[in-house]
Formats: C-alpha cells, sequence, structure tokens
C-alpha cells in the first residue's frame, strides 16, 4: 500500500507541474503575441501577460468552495480540465480578447490548484511523512517552470513565426495526462467523514492507507478538531506562525520573481 500511497501523492503534485508549466509558458509567447496583434505596453501588460495571475487570485480565493462541497478529487479532475481548455484555447486564439480569457481559465486551475492539491496530498499521506510528501507539490511547480523554459526554447528553434502557439497548446498534452491519471485516486478520507459522511468509506481508506493505525482514534481525532481548528486557528498560539507564513508568501511575490519568469 506504500506504493499506492506514493501513485497517488505524485499523481496529485502533478498538479504543481501544471501550475509552474502554465505560469511560465506566457514567457516565449510575449513578444510574437505583441508585435501580431499590435497592443499597447499597457494593455499588453494587463490583459495578455497578467490575465492568468488574474485568474490565478480568483482561483486561490474560491477553491475551497468546490474541495467542500464536491471533494477534493473532483476538484482536481476539473481543475485539469481547465488547464486543458486554457492551453488549446489559447493556443488557437485570433484575437487578444479570446486569448485573455483562455489564460483567465488557466489561471483559475493554476490558484484551485494551489489549494486543493496540498489539502489531498496532507490528508491521504501518513501523518510521519506528510512535510515530504506534501513538498512535492512545491517540487512539480518548479520543476514546471523548468520544463517549460526548455520547451519554449526548443519549439522556437523549429515552428517558426506560430511557435507560440505551439508554446502554449503542447501543455493540452500533461495536463489531458494529469485529467485521467487523477481520476485513479481515491476520495481524501477525511472528506469522506466529514462532508459527505460517509464514515465506513472513511475507515477502509484509513486502513488501506496505514494497516497498523487506531482508525477509531483516527476517526475521533478528525471529528474533534473540525471544531478546535475553527476556535483556535487566529488564537495567540497559532497567530505568529500565520503571520510568517503569509508574509513569506507576501515577500516573495513582492521580490519581483514573476516579472523575472
Amino acid at each position: 500500500m506504500k506504493s499506492n500511497i506514493n501513485g497517488w501523492v505524485i499523481t496529485v503534485a502533478l498538479a504543481g507541474f501544471l501550475f509552474g508549466f502554465d505560469t511560465i509558458v506566457i514567457s516565449g509567447a510575449d513578444q510574437p503575441i505583441q508585435k501580431l496583434w499590435n497592443t499597447g505596453e499597457w494593455f499588453h501588460g494587463t490583459f495578455i501577460m497578467s490575465m492568468a495571475l488574474w485568474g490565478t487570485v480568483f482561483g486561490a480565493l474560491f477553491g475551497g468552495i468546490p474541495c467542500d462541497k464536491f471533494g477534493r478529487k473532483k476538484t482536481l479532475f476539473w481543475i485539469g480540465i481547465l488547464y486543458l481548455v486554457s492551453a488549446l484555447g489559447s493556443s488557437l486564439a485570433v484575437e487578444p480578447y479570446s486569448f485573455s480569457f483562455f489564460r483567465f481559465i488557466g489561471g483559475l486551475g493554476v490558484g484551485a490548484s494551489s489549494v486543493a492539491a496540498p489539502i489531498y496530498i496532507s490528508e491521504i499521506a501518513p501523518a510521519n511523512k506528510r512535510g515530504k510528501l506534501v513538498a512535492t507539490y512545491q517540487f512539480n511547480i518548479v520543476l514546471g517552470i523548468f520544463v517549460a523554459f526548455f520547451s519554449n526554447y526548443f519549439i522556437g528553434q523549429f515552428f517558426g513565426e506560430n511557435a507560440w502557439r505551439w508554446m502554449l497548446g503542447i501543455e493540452a498534452i500533461p495536463a489531458a495526462i494529469y485529467s485521467m491519471m487523477v481520476l485513479g485516486v481515491p476520495n481524501s478520507p477525511r472528506w469522506l467523514l466529514l462532508q459527505k459522511k460517509d464514515e465506513f468509506s472513511a475507515k477502509a481508506l484509513l486502513q488501506k492507507i496505514d494497516p497498523e493505525s487506531n482508525i477509531e482514534e483516527k476517526i475521533a481525532l478528525m471529528r474533534s478538531t473540525v471544531q478546535k481548528t475553527k476556535q483556535s486557528l487566529f488564537s495567540g498560539k497559532y497567530r505568529t506562525p500565520i503571520i510568517l507564513a503569509v508574509l513569506l508568501a507576501f515577500f516573495n511575490q513582492l521580490s519581483g520573481i514573476n516579472f523575472i519568469l
């Protein structure tokens, strides 16, 4: 069963790969698009280059809603579909407005995946391996960025003036593969218990994940932590680490790294 957990985690972490790839692949299309559609600097920066980031904001803000209502698994599947639609739509766009729309769709996937994937991995992973397994998502973001640069370079060498379309469209391949693979992962046991009220399925999955653990104790702990978390999340005990985590993310973006990438 250890191999199954690793497989589930690797599959879901591929959402991070698509995150990194989708965010950075636009760099190869920057100048060709501006020349093709003769867009001004303000419009190009706000509605072409940054539209995926606008989508990311909304995806991150509201991504938790479908995670709770429909489940982490279904949300992760539809995130893959968003990436797929965005890749195909933006690569085939014939004018800047439809291009911006499809880039926004991809941004929704980026933002939602930043919520859904770490949640799922943290809930499926054994406690003693949770940090390491959740980190695979972060690793895949960087891997996606890395691959996007190489992909853009090689495509740019062989596809001429329409290379930018291939740069953006090629993301449809990993997006389709990811969407099919994520159908094979189970639902989160925590979601099954607390949202779907399916204690039987939650226990069965917990038993598969860690046969040596006390399942009844885990179920009781899940139930007890819900209200406790709501009450104590912003209490003095957790205020400092939460502030540090938020500031770390804030300064990461303030550094200007997205502009460079």
